[in-house]
């Protein structure tokens, strides 16, 4: 992947800003939407495995399943996701419990605090799911040494994608040349380990997701990611839209934060996104809507 220079970045943010518009028309023409037979699942099996995977082809870096597909009334949407356990008063009966339920309908990954990857690593061996760790995490304001630290540490843990939070205050102070050494640090610290950036869309202008998402593709990201589930709003199909057309088909786009339902999960698919971050995931794949929804992670 090529390489830039801090200095380089404001003319890369320029650049995509202005072909963002065009693209962001091309989004809304559908092209990245579920078949219509999968747009309101009521029956085992109502799509095909295959109708999933090839529209992971666009953008997926990884997708693993270790759970029967078609077990759920929605499991077509399962490879998707990333199934979440981040609150911090997580117990190990319940990191276990997660770890069960990723096996059992075949989700992508399981998404932990760093201190708990060893663990999850362990109970997923050996299992199509692989474990997640996040880093510098809800917040985004630690140092570049410390995250490139924790992600040393986490990947050493078992952990095989780190998804990290940009430094938001940075952004916003259009110190792109601070947000982008942060990326990087996380970057080569994971080697080839994936990495997620997470740019908390429901904090940032339209002109700064724009930039969030460049500068995360220029250090070497291998996802850009909506939210963290902990700052307020959450992931919506305008914003995944809008980060498709900026990262174009070779970088990933996570969707987290508010997807508690199959409707949440099909519309940002819809939208461009090949991952979604969800603590509701058992609720997604049986198509179910509890009232009012879970709420964070």
């Amino acid at each position: 992947m090529t390489n830039y220079s801090a200095k380089d970045v404001d003319q890369l943010v320029e650049i995509i800003s202005r072909r963002v518009e065009g693209e962001l028309g091309r989004a809304a023409s559908g092209s990245n939407a579920l078949p219509a037979s999968c747009r309101s699942c009521d029956a085992v099996g109502c799509c095909d495995a295959k109708t999933v995977t090839g529209s992971l082809d666009q953008g997926a870096k990884r997708i693993g399943t270790d759970g029967p597909i078609g077990a759920a009334p929605c499991a077509h949407v399962a490879p998707y996701i990333d199934h979440t356990l981040l609150k911090p008063e997580a117990t190990r009966d319940e990191l276990r419990k997660v770890c069960d339920e990723a096996r059992q309908f075949g989700f992508a990954t399981v998404c932990v605090n760093a201190v708990n990857v060893r663990y999850v690593a362990q109970q997923l061996s050996g299992c199509g799911t692989v474990p997640i760790a996040v880093v510098g995490f809800p917040l985004g304001a630690s140092t570049p040494g410390a995250k490139a630290f924790e992600t040393r540490e986490a990947v050493r843990d078992g952990a095989k994608e780190i998804d990290t939070v940009i430094n938001i205050g940075a952004l916003k102070g259009r110190d792109h040349g601070l947000v982008f050494t942060d990326i990087k640090a996380v970057v080569d610290a994971a080697g080839k380990v994936p990495v997620k950036v997470i740019i908390e869309t429901s904090k940032l202008e339209q002109d700064e997701k724009i930039m969030a998402c460049t500068l995360a593709k220029a250090a070497g990201a291998a996802f850009v990611k909506t939210s963290t589930g902990f700052g307020g709003g959450g992931a919506t199909p305008d914003d995944v839209a809008l980060m498709r057309s900026v990262v174009g088909p070779d970088v990933g786009v996570k969707a987290s934060g508010g997807v508690r339902n199959i409707d949440d999960a099909e519309a940002v698919i819809a939208a461009g996104a090949n991952r979604i971050g969800a603590s509701s995931s058992v609720s997604i794949v049986q198509c179910k809507r509890p009232a009012g929804g879970a709420k964070g992670y």
